[in-house]
């Protein structure tokens, strides 16, 4: 147990390091082909990689559009009304959420911004968009997850929202990871063809 948690440590060091990285580069499609590189090696090598041994994604690497350098976006934080959410796991116990506001996406949708309550806290900003359950996962696609190191930057009032780093939770490739899915305030039908796809294109 202590080695796992030691193992997991250092899988979200790692992703932090890598955010950190992208955060540095002042081309965003560099930084978003580093991030690419980056999950590609985590997930291949890294024991806490959610992907099953004889996954074929561990050779082929996670396939993605092409990046689309017109979905990244810097937003204001908009006001919302408060709501607190309880999503009770099997294996972590309850994971309490805070809705802390909203952002509007200059592509027809806006989404809630969440603060996760758990490890110190961090914003949360899931998608599930029109593309679900077909090119990308059903119950959909992480944007931001700052408490896990996965943070795109901004300032004290607004954040960068890029479409094209949204990737698939780890429940996607493991049911022994439960994650936290999109609200109805982060759903949407319009189809978000970017970022993370359920297998290559064809």
């Amino acid at each position: 147990m202590v080695s796992e948690q030691l193992q997991l440590t250092s899988w979200r060091r790692a992703v932090a390091r890598l955010y950190a990285e992208v955060r540095a580069q002042a081309d965003p499609a560099e930084g978003h082909a580093m991030w690419r590189a980056g999950r590609d090696e985590l997930f291949r090598n890294h024991p806490q990689s959610p992907l099953v041994e004889d996954d074929p994604i561990r050779d082929t690497g996670v396939p993605y559009w092409p990046y689309k350098p017109e979905l990244r976006f810097t937003v204001e934080l908009l006001p919302a009304e408060e709501q607190h959410l309880t999503i009770p796991t099997s294996s972590d116990g309850d994971i309490k959420m805070r809705r802390i506001g909203r952002v509007d996406l200059p592509v027809g949708f806006g989404l809630d911004v969440w603060w996760l309550e758990q490890y110190g806290g961090g914003l949360f900003l899931p998608l599930r968009d029109g593309t679900a359950a077909h090119e990308t996962y059903g119950a959909g696609r992480y944007l931001l997850d700052t408490a896990k190191g996965a943070d795109l930057g901004g300032d004290e009032n607004s954040i960068v929202v890029d479409l094209n780093f949204a990737y698939h939770p780890s429940c996607r490739y493991n049911y022994r990871w439960e994650c936290p899915l999109a609200q109805d305030g982060n759903r949407t039908e319009v189809r978000v063809e970017a970022g993370e796809l359920l297998s290559p294109l064809t």
